[in-house]
């Protein structure tokens, strides 16, 4: 019997130019963040945001001279939102999934990363299930099974000021909502309904988590890049006011819109954030 590959979104990733200051920021947003982690034989490093079962990745160049997985070429673009991850409890699985179905996929390949702990160097592992361009239209996406949670998942992370429970929305720019939407339909499995609001708007809810797909002309700030690019994540919090607290005391301007607060793109190192409540 097949099975649903995809089991929601594990994390989001976001491209930035300066690690370290991306980390400073997003701490005085209010968030836990994790100690830094490197990816092993990469330029790359990362400082994670953990919630409840998902999190926010902050990815940038720590050695421009070794492999980035084209994060330089991202970069020279602008910061922002480069793919998504989905979830998966059984990489292996899921790969033979998606080839029966008749989607190309590259793996699972095992990757591990250096977690810098004060107590010692933590080795996190994962396995991972690449996707085409052709597979997921307008998103970089990958499928992820953890084989650690334990040392990434720790309690003193996923407590946070601002009181983040969970990424509840993500909004991805496409010329063509519609198509995008049903394409990833096809991916995701059994349980995925496609919700045709507008003709420029077209939303997927998997796992009580949607991905929305909006015409590049109806976002409501400076479109920073042709798209596709992901525009928009919307983030659930228990208290929308201790969000108001927590950018009040650091002196980053919001948009207060009752039960959200708004960052525009500009403050959240490429991509529109909200915090949601309820």
């Amino acid at each position: 019997m097949s099975r649903d590959p995809i089991i929601g979104i594990d994390h989001a990733l976001i491209g930035v130019r300066d690690l370290e200051s991306a980390r400073e920021t997003w701490t005085r947003f209010g968030f836990t963040v994790t100690p830094r982690g490197r990816h092993i034989g990469w330029g790359t490093a990362n400082y994670c945001i953990m919630l409840r079962r998902d999190y926010i990745e902050l990815l940038g160049i720590v050695d421009p001279g070794q492999f980035t997985n084209d994060l330089d070429r991202f970069l020279e673009r602008g910061e922002g939102a480069l793919g998504l991850a989905f979830a998966t409890d059984d990489a292996l699985a899921a790969a033979a999934e998606l080839t029966a179905r008749g989607i190309t996929v590259d793996g699972p390949k095992d990757l591990k990363r250096i977690l810098e702990l004060p107590q010692g160097d933590v080795l996190p592992a994962f396995s991972l299930v690449h996707l085409t361009p052709e597979a997921t239209p307008g998103l970089k996406a990958f499928l992820c099974q953890h084989l650690s949670r334990d040392l990434v998942w720790q309690p003193q992370w996923t407590a946070h000021p601002n009181t983040a429970l969970g990424l509840r929305r993500a909004t991805i720019a496409v010329e063509d909502p519609e198509a995008t939407a049903r394409a990833y339909a096809e991916i995701w499995g059994r349980d995925v309904d496609v919700f045709l609001a507008k003709p420029e708007a077209a939303d997927l809810l998997f796992a009580g988590v949607p991905l929305q797909f909006l015409r590049p002309d109806v976002l409501d700030f400076e479109v920073p890049a042709d798209p596709p690019f992901i525009a928009h994540l919307g983030i659930e919090v228990g208290d929308v006011a201790a969000v108001r607290a927590c950018l009040s005391e650091a002196g980053i301007p919001f948009e207060d819109e009752g039960n959200s607060v708004l960052l525009g793109p500009e403050t959240g190192n490429g991509i529109e954030l909200s915090f949601d409540e309820g």
